[in-house]
């Protein structure tokens, strides 16, 4: 009798369990899929088997996540005795009209954003070497990455680099909705590792309607927000020229959000003499959902740089010895050195079902020097700002209605001495300024769907821009001063439209208004001049462009227009010193197309994907107006800029965790001086990543890869210097080089 007791009680208990079979299949080719991590909430992870299949045995309703590396992450809720589901998951690399996207503050399909937008998923940041997000930047049409030097970072969105001989100007950052720009107009991007970043939308040409001052685009990136299992990873890589790269990492699920913490290492001894970087970057990042309603994220990002300058080459000593340094680099010890806090809140919340609010907060420190030939260069400074945005979304006549109104505010202090350079080390003190620079900007934009087809939108924003600079030593013939430059407020307005031709096809096209002023740096250069004559940049820029997919291609193309009057040159002066002046006007035509297309997608064969990918960059910007020291340069190229440019991209994945990436880069070649009488030469990079990706029962993942840069062993510059003093153009950049690394991650 006892037995029979103890044998029923078994049955009940195992009868409040239901068993629930999923098949896994591929949403686009109904494969099945198999190696997909199953984790279920409160439970242990499962791996779906050959077949794509997984049993369930759960009591009652629960949370369940499927993962895998070539398909997007999904979480759905299944109740118990569904008896057979099947579970559809989209490939990572979706078509176009999968692919969604903020925009202009409008989230839809990129194939109905009505305006330049690239995105670089996580996934495309790896498939190069992982010291950097250069390569995968450089994949996207009009937008150009470079390096003078490991560290020392340029961005050229549509040929902006012209007034950007060093950092990144121009160009609005955000980072985790805030902005990372400095108030001073410059962003320091080489502080990010690729761990920082998870996924990235690129707005190219004047955006101000919504992002305020700037003609050359917008880059905003976004770290991982969502903690969906509870993880320990660390990678390890290492390469040629004492390349060593290390993380760890841990994610830890609460009961409304997570918890994530990083620390990141990476060391180079570099190509060339005097080219050595040693960064470390910490993150440390909560996020919550205290309701249905709102969501919280903090961060806190700390970054140690130090990287060395080897300086720029005439073309007699790159000849001699590509990997030499300028002559003085090495003996002033011309580097820099910055550490960088940042503290950032994010609030979200939707007040009714029609109005949401978003508002950003951030205070920065920033502790900078920087010994250079000529100089010794210190600055300690801080900042604080915000970004506040609401969403109304309605119908107004029957028809789709959308306002966005916002404010942003940034304010920064800086303390920033110049001094002689004696042998590396800080010498008599030249000038000392106590700067104050303050940005604003109010935003708003109305959008309406005046048919189902046909979508208007209508933005504009007001900018208000100062800057102080109080000079209280001047060791030159000049008294101590205070100087300001207040810029007129600034109305920018945008007009854009969309024409649905389906769900996966669209035309789009806009006008928009450019207006960008100078930074502190350009006015206050680091000989001690200041320069309030300089005026602030303004264009307008006409666009039309058409996205599809069709079959297995996606098609993305853009024509553009943009005439920029007051444009802002770069120059060098007798003694070395990089300075600035309007030049004119330039016109800027261009076109942009990417296609790309999957050859092979099917999870059941040994190979399960090939796909291609072309990027063509047409630049043809020439000066319209522009006359200096005697000099006609009118109709020139535009100083810095390819004309042409072609990448193609080769992605093969295997069902046994193999891939193999190859990318090939064509750079056409480059105008160095406003003469157009240097110019880089063109030049084709070749490079390729292979790996091997598994899966260690259902808690460990493994992931080992090898790869080559430039198998080509091109000699090229990477970052040349533009209207430099003494033929000092060029920057090499590495010949043929090496990487390799492992990937291991802990579900817990």
């Amino acid at each position: 009798m006892k037995y029979w007791f103890i044998f029923c009680l078994f049955i009940l208990n195992w009868s409040a369990f239901a068993q629930t079979l999923l098949t896994l299949r591929d949403a686009q080719s109904k494969e099945t899929i198999p190696g997909v991590v199953v984790k279920i909430q409160g439970g242990s992870n499962q791996i779906s088997d050959q077949n794509g299949q997984v049993i369930l045995n759960i009591s009652s309703s629960v949370a369940v996540t499927f993962s895998h590396i070539a398909y997007q992450t999904y979480s759905m809720q299944i109740d118990p005795n569904q008896g057979q589901m099947e579970i559809s998951l989209s490939p990572a690399m979706n078509s176009l009209g999968e692919v969604i996207v903020q925009g202009f503050e409008s989230e839809r399909p990129i194939t109905h954003q009505a305006g330049a937008i690239s995105k670089v998923r996580e996934m495309e940041l790896y498939r190069f070497n992982e010291n950097s997000f250069l390569s995968a930047f450089n994949t996207k049409p009009g937008i150009r990455v470079e390096e003078r030097s490991p560290a020392s970072v340029r961005i050229s969105i549509r040929g902006s680099a012209l007034r950007s001989p060093f950092g990144v100007r121009n160009v609005k950052v955000y980072w985790n909705d805030i902005p990372f720009t400095a108030p001073d107009g410059t962003t320091a991007m080489n502080l990010l590792d690729l761990s920082n970043i998870q996924n990235t939308e690129i707005i190219k040409g004047p955006a101000g309607s919504i992002f305020g001052a700037g003609n050359g685009g917008v880059i905003s990136m976004e770290s991982r927000k969502l903690v969906e299992q509870n993880l320990i990873s660390t990678d390890f890589g290492i390469g040629d020229f004492g390349l060593r790269r290390y993380r760890i990492g841990i994610d830890q699920k609460t009961e409304k959000g997570g918890i994530s913490a990083s620390f990141v290492s990476q060391k180079s001894d570099g190509y060339r003499e005097h080219s050595a970087v040693d960064r470390k970057v910490f993150q440390l990042a909560l996020h919550s959902n205290p309701s249905e309603r709102q969501s919280i994220s903090t961060q806190i990002l700390y970054a140690d740089l130090f990287y060395q300058i080897p300086g720029a080459l005439n073309q007699t000593q790159v000849n001699e010895n590509r990997q030499q340094a300028r002559p003085g680099s090495v003996a002033q010890n011309s580097s820099i050195a910055q550490k960088t806090l940042y503290g950032t809140l994010s609030h979200r919340y939707r007040l009714t079902d029609k109005v949401q609010n978003t508002t950003a907060l951030y205070i920065n420190t920033n502790d900078f020097e920087n010994p250079f030939i000529l100089d010794y260069k210190k600055e300690t400074g801080f900042s604080y700002g915000g970004r506040t945005k609401f969403n109304f979304e309605d119908r107004w006549a029957g028809m789709p209605v959308r306002f966005v109104v916002g404010a942003e505010y940034q304010l920064g202090k800086t303390s920033a001495q110049n001094f002689g350079n004696r042998g590396g080390q800080a010498d008599t003190i030249r000038f000392s300024d106590e700067l104050q620079t303050t940005q604003a900007f109010l935003f708003q934009q109305f959008e309406i769907d005046w048919t189902q087809k046909l979508i208007m939108t209508l933005g504009f924003s007001e900018n208000f821009t100062r800057y102080n600079i109080n000079r209280t030593v001047d060791a030159g013939p000049n008294d101590p001063s205070n100087n300001t430059k207040k810029f007129d407020p600034a109305f920018i307005p945008r007009l854009a439209f969309v024409y649905k031709l389906n769900e996966l096809s669209g035309i789009h096209a806009s006008v928009s208004s450019g207006f960008s002023p100078p930074t502190v740096a350009e006015v206050r250069t680091n000989e001690g001049s200041i320069n309030l004559d300089l005026q602030a940049e303004r264009g307008i820029n006409y666009e039309l462009g058409y996205r599809s997919s069709f079959g297995i291609f996606n098609l993305d193309a853009t024509a553009f227009y943009f005439r920029l009057s007051e444009t802002i040159t770069s120059y060098t002066n007798d003694q070395g010193v990089v300075l600035f002046r309007n030049a004119g006007a330039t016109d800027q035509k261009g076109v942009e197309v990417s296609l790309d297309y999957a050859l092979l997608r099917n999870q059941a064969t040994r190979i399960q994907e090939i796909k291609l990918v072309h990027a063509f960059t047409g630049h043809y910007f020439y000066f319209a107006d522009y006359e200096s020291g005697g000099n006609d340069f009118s109709g020139n190229q535009l100083t810095g800029v390819a004309p042409n440019s072609l990448v193609n991209m080769l992605d093969i994945r295997s069902r046994f965790g193999l891939y193999a990436n190859v990318t090939h880069h064509y750079v056409d070649t480059i105008p160095l001086n406003d003469a157009n009488t240097v110019f880089q030469d063109s030049y084709n990079l070749l490079g390729a990543r292979l790996g091997w990706r598994y899966l260690l029962g259902a808690s460990w993942d493994l992931e080992l890869y090898a790869g080559v840069d430039n198998l080509l062993d091109e000699a090229y510059s990477l970052g040349n210097d533009l209207n430099a003093l003494a033929g000092r153009f060029f920057q090499p950049a590495p010949g043929r080089n090496y990487y390799g690394g492992l990937k291991l991650g802990f579900r817990y």
